[in-house]
């Protein structure tokens, strides 16, 4: 049962996240978290870090991760599958009629409304993440989280640092503030 609640879960997110990754979240969110409950949103708010350090697309990177968490490879592929299913089918039918979709404007003025949409579940993702990471438990700011943040941004956009170095400061920042003085 858990391996059909996994890959229909999935499904939905595979379906539902146009736009990418980032898109995706929202929905994981909802089916991990909310919905099935494998997940808090704690473990949620790691899956999403972790997700973005590993190679491959965050969904399916998502996707197994919660499919691990409920226990096991056989789940993980479950709920990989799944996340898959649309994309494939999407992709298989794109090649057999790209000629067609490349030049109807119908599809044209559907892109047209889907990329706000795109945009505006990005910046929820946005919110949901920064009051996940930046609130503390008792309402206040961590200004630990703050620093290792603002840091971070300083270094991708005025020093043009390279992410996955800019990631491993992040997490050196992060064992200091949070492990070694113990800010919350």
């Amino acid at each position: 049962m858990i391996y059909l609640q996994l890959f229909f879960s999935f499904l939905k997110v595979g379906m539902f996240s146009v736009g990418g990754g980032y898109a995706a979240i929202p929905l994981i969110q909802s089916q991990a978290v909310e919905a099935c409950g494998w997940l808090t949103m704690d473990e949620f708010t790691n899956l999403v870090t972790i997700a973005e350090m590993t190679p491959g697309p965050l969904g399916l990177n998502c996707a197994t991760f919660a499919g691990m968490r409920t226990a096991g490879i056989a789940r993980a592929v479950a709920a990989n599958l799944g996340a898959l299913a649309p994309t494939l089918t999407v992709c298989l039918a794109a090649a057999i009629f790209f000629e067609r979709f490349r030049k109807s404007r119908f599809m044209a003025k559907v892109m047209t409304g889907v990329r706000p949409a795109c945009v505006g579940m990005i910046f929820g993702v946005i919110l949901s993440l920064c009051t996940t990471n930046y609130l503390s438990g008792l309402g206040g700011v961590s200004i630990g989280a703050l620093v290792v943040g603002a840091v971070a941004l300083a270094l991708l956009l005025k020093f043009k640092v390279s992410i996955p170095k800019v990631i491993c400061l992040s997490g050196v920042l992060g064992v200091i503030f949070f492990g070694v003085l113990g800010l919350e």
